[in-house]
């Protein structure tokens, strides 16, 4: 492996799985180096493409997101790092493909637990083809003021702490990745800092070893002194000492093995690692510790003591003039989230949308402040529901009632209307429900279905200015204006609209107050003198029972039944009920598979 650098201020990396964090960290972390281009060439999600929207700096920028590992890499033939976020189980296969892209030149596995053959097998591979896997189970890898993967080094707080927006001289290389991070602040306090870092993980195979890194730290010449952190259980230790004492290291090598407190147990314990299990003696940290000591690294008495190692060995070189001063440089401010400003009170920013009518913060839904467990444990129906979202009140039943009786009267009133008859065409045209039921919704207006707030707004004003019917008839006449909620196709006085009749019947067994109703059916009396078929109709029946609801329930000012009247609600129920005869006459032709609707020549008058 040993080679050298495997990182620069240019690389870029293609990110597997998409996870927003540490995507978006890398981004923070290369604004922080003052980079020209985002380290993130491109995201690939299993089966979705697109874009992705993040931040790099103040800029939002749209990183491209790709189906398949293939299309990935031909789009972005520059990026040749692939950080995988798979989980265990996926992990292998996806880092085996990403491996024989020609474009891939080191591969990071995030996911702890990979099965070890599977590792074998990504190792074999790799090892066959001048390639590097990092991982499993690691937090990744950071040059110092270039590159980093993922979450490595943390916040952005800790990586300044840490110094690493710039290089220093210090090549760090570790199985733990909690520990590099600590380990990277421990650098910065004794030393100019890191310039490369890499957590190989810590599973009982990995993908590179602690000796593969520090060779190839050997050949950068940016890094004068290493600093190697081990851990107790398999013997990757031991490849290190037989690199040292072959001569293949001349840089200083400050090491050491933590575990030396698991002779303290009577029995074989784990720590943390899958590899972090000592299995004898060989395997131990006192026994890797003294061949490293005895093959010339600089290996300290204790963990508490190896701040102080690398210090000294750091000062020496500078003594010694091999390490040249490294100027400081002020990072830039990573802008904040504005979440995280909003959380912790730094900022207040104005909302976009208001709600008043549901909220679903919480454990469950709320409809207008009442839990949706409420609803369905105190039996309310859909009359119930549309009093709580439309009218942000539970109403009397006898309300809710009439509200589930005019959803139910018009449901549908046959194929032959014209909402029916746009949704049935629509539906034989091989279009879906919803391109359906919105063509036949889109007829309803003043001539079909959409005249009820019209019915009542006139109702109400002539029978508030105790008009006499003659006079609001012949009014809305001398205006050029139809009388709304009066006049049917089909009905007349000899062939009531049975809907009216039961509407009219429930409201007087049930409202405290008819009034509205008895003005609409004296002005009704008055335009059956004129024509047959100017009786009142469903339309005018709901207008004026609705006003006698509103005014009767006790529960609404007069603006607010002037407003609930302007702003639509009562068309709104139309809307709701006939929905559902459209979205029935939609299943009803495509269950009967009925071919396009084309229609007959003879219906049609052609002239000139």
């Amino acid at each position: 492996m040993a080679t050298g650098q495997l990182f620069s201020r240019t690389t870029q990396a293609l990110f597997y799985n998409y996870k927003q964090l540490p995507v978006q960290r890398m981004l923070d972390f290369d604004f922080l180096c003052g980079r020209e281009t985002p380290s993130v060439a491109g995201i690939i999600n299993p089966g979705s493409e697109g874009f992705q929207k993040l931040f790099f700096g103040q800029e939002e920028i749209a990183i491209p997101v790709h189906a398949a590992i293939e299309a990935a890499c031909a789009a972005h033939p520059t990026a040749d790092v692939f950080i995988n976020f798979a989980s265990f189980r996926s992990a292998a296969d996806s880092s085996m493909a990403a491996l024989k892209q020609p474009t891939i030149k080191v591969v990071a596995i995030i996911a702890e637990g990979v099965p070890e053959s599977d590792t074998k097998q990504l190792i074999a591979y790799a090892r066959a083809n001048n390639k590097v896997v990092i991982g499993p189970a690691t937090v990744g890898g950071i040059q110092a003021g270039a590159f980093k993967i993922g979450d490595t080094a943390g916040t952005i707080d800790n990586i300044i702490q840490c110094k690493l927006y710039r290089p220093g001289s210090v090549g760090f290389v570790s199985k733990s990745g909690g520990m590099s991070n600590e380990m990277y602040n421990t650098v910065a306090r004794v030393t100019d800092g890191i310039y490369e870092g890499i957590a190989i993980g810590g599973d009982v195979f990995p993908g590179s070893t602690l000796s593969d890194h520090i060779l190839r730290f050997n050949n950068i010449p940016q890094i004068k002194m290493m600093v190697v952190l081990g851990e107790l259980g398999g013997r990757d230790e031991y490849s290190l000492v037989e690199a040292l004492k072959q001569g293949k290291v001349n840089k200083p090598v400050v090491a050491w093995v933590s575990g030396t407190c698991a002779r303290l147990f009577k029995s074989e314990v784990q720590f943390g690692h899958a590899g972090a299990k000592s299995g004898g003696e060989m395997e131990s940290a006192q026994a890797k510790n003294q061949a490293l000591m005895d093959a010339g690294a600089i290996v300290p008495t204790s963990f508490e003591a190896l701040e102080s190692a690398i210090k000294e060995t750091f000062e020496k070189l500078v003594e010694e003039g091999k390490v040249s001063p490294i100027k400081e440089v002020t990072p830039p401010q990573i802008p904040e989230d504005l979440s995280s400003a909003i959380k912790s009170g730094k900022v207040r920013a104005p909302t976009h949308i208001i709600s008043t009518i549901s909220d679903d913060r919480g454990e469950e839904p709320c409809y207008a402040g009442v839990p949706m467990s409420s609803i369905i444990e105190q039996g309310y129906g859909v009359g119930d529901v549309i009093s709580l979202l439309w009218f942000k009140r539970s109403l009397p039943r006898y309300c809710t009632k009439f509200i589930e009786i005019c959803i139910m009267l018009c449901a549908d009133h046959g194929p032959c209307v014209s909402g029916a008859h746009n949704t049935i065409v629509t539906a034989r045209a091989g279009k879906d429900l919803v391109s359906s039921l919105v063509s036949g919704l889109l007829t309803i207006g003043p001539r079909f279905g959409g005249a009820i707030d019209d019915a009542a707004r006139y109702f109400k004003d002539a029978c508030d200015r105790n008009l006499t019917p003659y006079e609001f008839v012949e009014g809305m006449k001398k205006k050029g204006i139809r009388v709304p909620g009066i006049g049917h196709r089909i009905k007349s006085r000899d062939n009531r609209d049975k809907r009216v009749e039961l509407l009219q019947k429930f409201a007087r067994s049930n409202f405290p107050s008819v009034k509205y109703m008895e003005y609409a059916v004296t002005v009704e009396s008055y335009t059956l003198s004129k024509a047959n078929n100017l009786v009142l109709n469903v339309d005018g029946a709901i207008g004026s029972l609705f006003l006698d609801l509103l005014a009767g329930s006790g529960m609404f000012t007069k603006q607010e039944i002037d407003e609930i009247v302007q702003i639509g609600y009562l068309n709104g129920l139309f809307v709701l009920a006939r929905s559902i005869g459209l979205i029935g006459h939609t299943f009803d032709q495509k269950r009967l598979k009925q071919p396009l609707y084309r229609h007959p020549w003879e219906d049609v008058l052609y002239t000139k």
